[in-house]
């Protein structure tokens, strides 16, 4: 088994959580998003992006709304719905109770 599989999938498992994160308490468009994964260290693509975000969006995490460019096409901008700011909420809560775990697993082991 190769660590680097192991290691991808453990981020495409957080994925989604990151993405709505990113966009809690602000409108983004899809490349800002990227580089804000980006510069957190979990590098995506857009062919990764789109499907995520579409998906999100058909279970009612997110919205969209189209904005013009002074630098070309109108930008679809992403944003959290209530219902999505209530989720990301309810995910935060589940994320520490999994990093709790795995951390008293690890100093068990100590």
């Amino acid at each position: 088994m190769k660590i680097e599989n192991t290691k991808a999938q453990m981020r495409k498992g957080v994925l989604e959580y990151c993405i709505l994160l990113v966009l809690d308490g602000k409108p983004l468009y899809a490349s800002d998003i990227i580089d804000e994964l980006k510069n957190s260290k979990l590098i995506v693509v857009e062919g990764t992006l789109y499907p995520l975000l579409t998906r999100l969006k058909n279970a009612g995490l997110l919205a969209y709304k189209w904005e013009e460019s002074t630098q070309g096409p109108p930008r679809k901008y992403y944003e959290l719905t209530e219902v999505g700011k209530q989720f990301v909420v309810g995910l935060g809560e589940s994320w520490n109770e999994l990093v709790e775990a795995v951390n008293t697993i690890k100093l068990s082991k100590s």
